[in-house]
């Protein structure tokens, strides 16, 4: 501590030799400021918007709907028999019972969700382009499976800006994988996916809880020191921006390190659960061995929905089940059911529910047929998500997959056609939010997608 004493002093003397140009930086900060733009700032929405805020519970790896959300009693009937491209069929292990008022089928492996039936909308006939894990889950999050694209998060972010300048627009928590999924490609660097707490790669079942961010402090300079410094680096850069009119990787600069510097504030407080009750915690499972970690991660999206952030991803992973069907299954759910279940409620008891679009999705769903005996294969011809609050009907189930669950027949949701419905549900026309790049008026759903308004209430 003692070496950093005569660091400061070094520092602030640097600071005190270029008063003058830190002065001539704070008279005019608000003059350049208005040069700039703010991007975050809130915008108006193409129409009155459902919902504000986004909460998306992305499990990686592709669960099996016919195992979930997507009963199939023939399946089951016909376990062992040969399937219609010949492997041998494998009926559900677990059982399904009707859930609510609205009796929407549910398996047993989600006992906690299942109480929340009448706030569900499960899309049973979702289906998607590709049946390999990268390409399904950059389409999943950007519309397209072959080229970086800027992802769901960064168009809503761009679309409507946020509602609290001091904290990111969209943040993501859990193993992310790569960052294209949550990237902002040729939109500007801001509406990118912060990411908060590291990926929890090499653990088996989802994403660590210890939602920390990196160098939050700074350990050298106190608040008033770091703002003269930051003055002087900002009017640098703003000076280059005025000479070379148009560069984005400067605007980018400048507008991330002031938002760097307001989040040294508001992040650790906004991450500090400490304030939370007990009964709060035991809710998300907080505390419990199988539910710790994704529980304190909802317990965060909550958080951070009400501080005013547009967009929130918690990835969990380990749902590519080629095998140990029957235990995976069982592991991935105890995981998430009880947080799951639990967000829901603390949002529904604050009154956040109905302003918050909550959307349970992986890349693609699995066979009905068996693999080696345990496991089922990749299928992305038909599957289940899922979405409540924001605007959607509850206790509602749209679309279906044939009697054993090999494809979409019925009410076929189309990525492109999700992608349109969500920004819908946010206000946002999917044909209007565009952004001209390399000559071209790029959207989130390329040149496709019908919002499923049979889905909204």
């Amino acid at each position: 501590m003692d070496q950093l004493i005569p660091r400061r002093e070094a520092l602030r003397t640097l600071a005190g030799s270029f008063g003058s140009i830190a002065f001539a930086a704070l008279a005019t900060r608000k003059v350049l400021a208005e040069s700039v733009q703010n991007p975050l700032a809130t915008k108006q929405p193409h129409f009155k918007p459902r919902a504000k805020h986004v909460i998306f519970l992305s499990m990686r790896g592709g669960p099996s709907h016919v195992d979930t959300f997507d009963y199939k009693p023939r399946l089951n009937a016909d376990n062992g028999k040969p399937g219609k491209y010949g492997p041998t069929l494998l009926g559900s292990p677990w059982k399904f019972a009707r859930h609510g008022t609205s009796g929407l089928w549910i398996s047993s492996l989600f006992p906690h969700l299942g109480k929340h039936a009448d706030d569900l909308c499960l899309l049973r006939g979702m289906h998607t382009d590709q049946p390999n894990h990268s390409q399904a889950t950059l389409q999943t999050h950007t519309g397209s499976f072959q080229f970086v694209r800027p992802s769901m998060g960064a168009w809503t972010l761009y679309g409507l800006g946020t509602e609290n300048s001091d904290l990111p627009g969209f943040i993501v928590m859990g193993d992310t994988s790569s960052p294209v999924n949550f990237g902002s490609s040729f939109l500007p660097a801001i509406y990118q996916g912060t990411q908060v707490g590291g990926s929890s790669r090499g653990r088996r079942g989802g994403a660590g809880g210890s939602a920390e961010f990196p160098n939050v402090k700074n350990p050298l300079l106190d608040p008033a020191s770091q703002r003269v410094q930051l003055d002087l680096v900002q009017q640098l850069n703003r000076n280059k921006l005025r000479r070379d009119e148009h560069q984005p990787q400067v605007e980018g600069v400048i507008q991330s390190f002031e938002l760097a510097f307001r989040m040294q504030s508001t992040m650790p407080k906004l991450l500090d659960q400490s304030q939370e009750s007990e009964a709060t915690k035991k809710l998300y499972g907080i505390g419990e061995t199988a539910t710790d970690s994704f529980g304190k991660q909802c317990l965060h999206a909550r958080r951070m929905v009400e501080s005013g952030v547009r967009f929130v991803e918690i990835a969990h992973r380990s749902w590519d089940h080629h095998k140990n069907l029957r235990e995976g299954m069982e592991t991935q759910c105890a995981q998430i059911d009880k947080p799951i279940a639990g967000l829901l409620e603390d949002l529904k008891r604050r009154d956040l529910l109905k302003d918050t679009l909550v959307i349970w999705a992986g890349e693609f769903g699995r066979t009905p047929h068996a693999q080696g005996g345990d496991g089922r294969d990749h299928n992305h011809k038909g599957y289940t998500t899922w979405m409540t609050g924001g605007g959607v009907k509850g206790g509602f189930g749209y679309g279906a997959t044939d009697e054993y669950g090999y494809e979409a027949i019925k009410g076929k949701m189309h990525i492109h056609d999700w992608h349109a419905t969500i920004l819908h549900l946010l206000g946002l026309d999917h044909e209007k939010l565009t952004f001209n790049y390399a000559g071209r008026d790029f959207r989130l759903t390329d040149v496709h997608g019908e919002v499923a308004k049979e889905i909204l209430a």
